[in-house]
Parts: C-alpha cells; sequence; structure tokens
C-alpha cells in the first residue's frame, strides 16, 4: 500500500501543484477585481464566492454571473482563468491516465490485490511456485481434486493464462520472482491455511532459493522442489526439504520398477493416472539383452546407472561428449538419427532403445530411424515439451518420459495420498505375482477407468457414526462399511489397499478385518462408491443396516412402535 501512494504522490505531485497555483491565483484575482450592483455600488467577490464560482467555472459548465453581473475587467479576469484551469485540468487528468497506464503502478495494484485475496483465505492451500508445463499440470491436478491453489511465475504471460484456463477453482496469481521473500510472503507463506510449498521452475538455482526462504520464515510447513542436479539436491537436503523431486531419478526408477514388477508398475500407473482416463496397457521392458542409450545428458546418466545397477548391458550414443561427460567405454559418437550410427551400436543385437536427447525433434527422429532397423524394438522416448504430444503418439513409443507429468504425478501423490506412496514402498517387496492378482480384483470391481485414491481416518471428522459404533464395543468388519448402504447384498465399487494402525501397515486387508478407532485406510475405487461409503461412515442406520441386515427404525414414534 506504501508503494501505491507513493507512486500517486511522485507521478502526480506537479499536476497538484499546478492546479493549486492556478485556483490560487484565479481566485485571488477574482476577489481583488472590483465590480457593480444594480445600483451601480462597487463591491468585491468574497473567497468562498470566488472559490464558487473558479470551481464551477473551470468545468466550462458557465451557471452564469453571479451574484450580479460583471464587469468587463472581471469578465476580461473570467475569460483568462477559463483557459487556465481548462489547460491545468487536463494536464492533471493525462497525467492520471498516464498513470494508470504505468506498468509500475499496475504492477504495484495487482500485488496489493493479490495479497489481499491471499489473506482472505480460509480453507487450506499450496502455494506453487512456477507455472510452465509442470505447474499447470499441477494446478489442474490440484483444483480437479477441490484444493487451492496460489501462484507465482516470474512470466507474465503465463500468469494471463491462468484466467483463460477451464479450471474448477479461482487461483490467485501473481507475475513475480519468487526468489524473493516479500513475494512468497504476500502469496502466503506465513499464512496458517498455508498447507505447503511447490518449487518448480525450471531453475535449479531459484528452487533452491525458495527451499531455503520457506524453511527459514517458516520451518513446519511441508517444501517439495525439483531438482535434476545432485549438487543443489543434497543443498535442498540440507535445509530440511522435505521431498526433492528428480524427474530422470524417478523415471530410471519406475522403468527398474517396470522390469522387475511389471505388474506393480501397472498398478503405480493405474493409481496415478489422470482422473477419468482409460487404464493404460501393460508394458513388459525386456530385461535381458542389450540397450542403446542415445543422449548422455542428465536423463542418459540417470538411466545408464540404473541399467549398470541391475546388471544390463547398454552402449551409448552421444553427439557431443566433450559437453556432456564421457560415457562408459565403447560409446558411439553420433546424434544416433541416421542409420550408419545405430548400426555402429550394434542396433541389430539390441532389444530396446532409449531416445533420451533433450530436443524432440531428435528423439522422433532416433525412434523412426530405429523401428526401421529393427521394428520389434522396446522403445523409451523422451519427451520434452508437452505440444508435441500428437507427434510423440503418432510413432507408440512402448514408454514416454515427459519430465512435467512424472514431477507433477509425484507431486500429487505426495501431497494428496501420502499412504500411497508408503503403500509402493512396501509393496516392492512382495511377489510380482501378488502384484498381478491385485490388479485383477482392480480390473474386475472397477472396469478399465483410472481409479480415485481416497484416504479416511476412523474419527469424528470422517466417520463418527462407526466410531460411535466401535465406542460401544460393536464389532466393525472392512467389508461391510464396503457394502452399498441401499442394497447389502451388493458390495461398492471399492477396495482397500492398506490399513495403518499406529505405524503398523496391514496391505490389502480382508473383508473380516476388524477396524478400530484411529485407523488409517488408504482406498480406492469410483466416486459414486465414496458417496456411499460417506453415508455407512457417518449414519448410525446405514452403518446398522451393511452389518446385519435390517434397516434400523429412525424417529421416535416408529422406535416406539417396533418395541412395543
Amino acid at each position: 500500500m506504501n508503494n501505491i501512494v507513493f507512486l500517486i504522490m511522485r507521478r502526480m505531485r506537479l499536476p497538484l501543484l499546478t492546479l493549486v497555483t492556478v485556483y490560487a491565483i484565479t481566485v485571488l484575482g477574482m476577489t481583488l477585481i472590483p465590480g457593480q450592483d444594480a445600483d451601480g455600488n462597487i463591491w468585491y467577490m468574497d473567497i468562498f464566492h470566488a472559490f464558487y464560482f473558479v470551481s464551477f467555472m473551470s468545468t466550462t459548465i458557465g451557471f452564469g454571473e453571479t451574484p450580479y453581473p460583471f464587469s468587463d475587467a472581471q469578465r476580461l479576469w473570467v475569460t483568462f482563468s477559463i483557459y487556465v484551469t481548462v489547460i491545468a485540468w487536463l494536464y492533471a487528468i493525462g497525467t492520471i491516465i498516464s498513470l494508470l497506464q504505468d506498468k509500475t503502478f499496475q504492477r504495484a495494484v495487482a500485488e496489493r490485490l493479490f495479497a489481499r485475496k491471499v489473506r482472505q483465505m480460509r480453507e487450506s492451500f499450496y502455494l506453487v511456485c512456477g507455472y510452465g508445463e509442470t505447474g499447470r499440470t499441477l494446478v489442474r491436478a490440484f483444483t480437479e481434486r477441490g484444493q487451492h491453489v496460489v501462484v507465482l511465475d516470474r512470466d507474465e504471460e503465463r500468469i494471463v493464462m491462468i484466467q483463460l484456463q477451464d479450471l474448477r477453482d479461482y487461483v490467485p496469481a501473481l507475475a513475480a520472482d519468487a526468489r524473493h521473500p516479500l513475494h512468497l510472503q504476500e502469496a502466503g507463506l506465513p499464512h496458517p491455511a498455508c498447507a505447503g510449498v511447490v518449487a518448480v521452475t525450471d531453475d535449479n538455482l531459484t528452487n533452491l532459493k525458495i527451499a531455503i526462504t520457506s524453511k527459514l520464515l517458516h520451518p513446519d510447513i511441508k517444501v517439495i522442489c525439483r531438482a535434476d542436479s545432485r549438487d543443489v539436491e543434497d543443498n535442498m537436503a540440507s535445509f530440511g526439504t522435505d521431498e526433492i523431486v528428480d524427474p530422470f531419478e524417478t523415471f530410471a526408477r519406475h522403468l527398474v520398477l517396470a522390469l522387475q514388477m511389471p505388474c506393480l508398475y501397472l498398478l503405480q500407473r493405474w493409481v496415478g493416472g489422470e482422473r477419468g482416463a482409460t487404464l493404460e496397457e501393460p508394458v513388459y521392458p525386456p530385461a535381458r539383452g542389450r540397450w542403446l542409450v542415445c543422449g548422455y545428458g542428465r536423463f542418459g546418466r540417470a538411466m545408464t546407472a540404473w541399467l549398470a545397477r541391475e546388471g544390463i548391458e547398454f552402449i551409448v550414443v552421444e553427439a557431443r561428449p566433450d559437453l556432456t561427460g564421457e560415457p562408459p567405454p565403447g560409446y558411439v559418437v553420433g546424434r544416433g538419427t541416421e542409420a550408419r550410427t545405430l548400426r555402429e551400436a550394434d542396433i541389430d543385437r539390441a532389444v530396446g532403445l532409449i531416445a533420451g536427447t533433450d530436443d524432440d525433434a531428435n528423439n522422433l527422429s532416433i525412434t523412426m530411424t530405429a523401428r526401421k532397423l529393427r521394428p520389434d524394438l522396446f522403445v523409451i522416448l523422451r519427451q520434452n515439451h508437452s505440444e508435441n504430444r500428437n507427434l510423440v503418439d503418432a510413432v507408440s513409443a512402448d514408454m514416454v518420459m515427459q519430465p512435467s507429468a512424472i514431477i507433477a504425478e509425484r507431486i500429487c501423490v505426495l501431497l494428496a495420498s501420502p499412504m500411497l506412496s508408503r503403500f509402493f514402498s512396501l509393496a516392492v517387496h512382495r511377489e510380482n505375482d501378488w502384484a498381478c492378482e491385485l490388479i485383477s480384483r482392480l480390473v474386475a470391481l472397477l472396469g478399465d477407468q483410472v481409479p480415485l485414491v481416497r484416504e479416511l481416518v476412523v474419527d469424528a471428522r470422517h466417520a463418527d457414526a462407526l466410531l460411535r459404533g466401535l465406542e460401544r464395543g460393536v464389532p466393525v468388519r472392512l467389508g461391510e462399511i464396503l457394502r452399498d448402504p441401499w442394497a447389502r447384498e451388493r458390495g461398492l465399487c471399492c477396495m482397500a489397499l492398506m490399513v495403518d494402525r499406529r505405524g503398523e501397515h496391514i496391505l490389502v486387508p480382508d473383508d473380516e478385518f476388524r477396524l478400530a478407532s484411529g485407523d488409517h485406510l488408504l482406498l480406492v475405487g469410483q466416486e459414486s462408491a465414496f458417496v456411499r461409503l460417506a453415508w455407512n461412515l457417518g449414519y448410525d442406520a446405514a452403518l446398522d443396516y451393511v452389518r446385519t441386515g435390517q434397516p434400523a427404525p429412525q424417529g421416535w414414534l416408529w422406535r416406539w412402535l417396533t418395541r412395543g
């Protein structure tokens, strides 16, 4: 607010001084020039009437001469005053219009309005710094889940695009540099409703500065940052950053999971998929044989490190090893877009190809050239820009690595369903057959649509009827609350993936599992199933019906009649 007042006073100082001076001179002249009344007597206008006359005269409205007809001297002075005051007002109004068009003033006003809207927020929200491809994906995912978001980005065009997108919720946004602590504070960092800070700009150092500032100004807040540099990750971790998401390392771990447990990888893709999308088909990357890795940048280094860790043979194709660093021995110099380079890398013996450069055109060319030489090759393609999605779909790669989508998916899981991340960390220790059986149950239960993921706590806020029953000593089993409250013989289209009971994790509990107060449940299912589940958890009559099959009487009269 002080900045806005300062800008107004600085720009309007001279126009205001000009108006005051002009009014002072014209009013003084009106009081000093004599006039004659109807009887011929000399009269002088007092200051009040002079100011009154100059005020309406300067608007050129012309109410007439008052209180008596003017003398020629007075009319001459009025003529001079009209032109002077009109010029002064035009100068002042022009300065006001120029001030309203000034970018600095507009930015100050927008910043003030933005800070006020954020202060007025009462429900929890996440502060997203960076509105590139990752930020757009995150904001859309958050708003579709009913979570509130505040956005900061240096690019003003990106901020304008927020208002043009079809989002389910209003998103306060400001074009500002998130590295400055003042802008983070204006965006709600110290706000009690701020649930977390997500730094997903395309600059590692900017994300590092956001993480440091957030932890220093609000040590208890959850901070999630994007990073693709080991040094920056270590620096972020030293300041207590809660989660550091590296898209290249994350995808490399996904590939290893697909190699070791393809069914669990498929389940991970299903529960992390876009709402309303069709379930993905399973993929089976070859675990034996040679892989060709085209591009030894950040992505290529991450992939080769994990392939080497799994004991899988690979050969690197890199056009500029002097820039990326020398690949492991046996590498081939070239882009991989030419058949000659791929043959030099012995593509005839290869079982898999990773087109992982930072140029989408080169990756598409590598894929098409390799497919002509080896149509049966398993292809992983890196997609750097979302606008190339149609081209990437056209080449039909077996797996697509898009950094922004991977980061957004990982952050959504961490913030919206933290139990889901814990579930997969435990599920990797099971057998692949166990995961295959689980996805078979999901398909039979949910169909071909991506399921919704919900976390449920057995407490007074989320399940008051269930909690009252447990406090009375009524045994309630998991399978009972997963029945339809309108038709008990029909089960709900949802299932429990995990129960967290005071730190003890039970994976995929059966229907006979007895619930207890304080249990945390991880559920997947259809939206309609969660609506009916809420009836079972929140209404005593619905809970009694799904437990016993007998509808409980409602109302004192009906209870009295049934008791008699």
